[in-house]
């Protein structure tokens, strides 16, 4: 890769009684979801929590993010496993991607 990788911050809220739900099923992500995102070009994908906030931290090293994009939304896998995870969230930021739960976060600053 030659490249630097694109780094993308998104934002979203985790419903109270839902949040045990949620960690439940991050501590066993589903490896077809993970193998969708690889493929996909996600790199270095994390996800923090902080009260009932929960902030996610990817690299992006494709060169056509939208697309890549639709291929994990297009994806049955990625499909079955939103079922489980959307209801756990609630948009808490200004949307700026509409219709989407996760919400991008501008970056301010970043030390190499």
């Amino acid at each position: 890769m030659t490249r630097r990788p694109e780094r993308r911050a998104l934002v979203v809220g985790v419903r109270p009684e839902k949040r045990e739900e949620y960690l439940a099923l991050h501590r066993a992500v589903w490896p077809g979801v993970e193998r969708k995102l690889t493929e996909c070009n996600v790199r270095n994908y994390s996800i923090f929590i902080f009260g009932d906030i929960l902030f996610a931290y990817y690299e992006y090293v494709g060169e056509d993010h939208e697309a890549d994009m639709r291929r994990i939304a297009d994806d049955q896998v990625s499909q079955e496993w939103w079922t489980h995870t959307d209801p756990c969230q609630m948009r808490i930021a200004e949307e700026r991607d509409p219709g989407a739960l996760w919400q991008p976060v501008e970056e301010v600053w970043h030390l190499e």
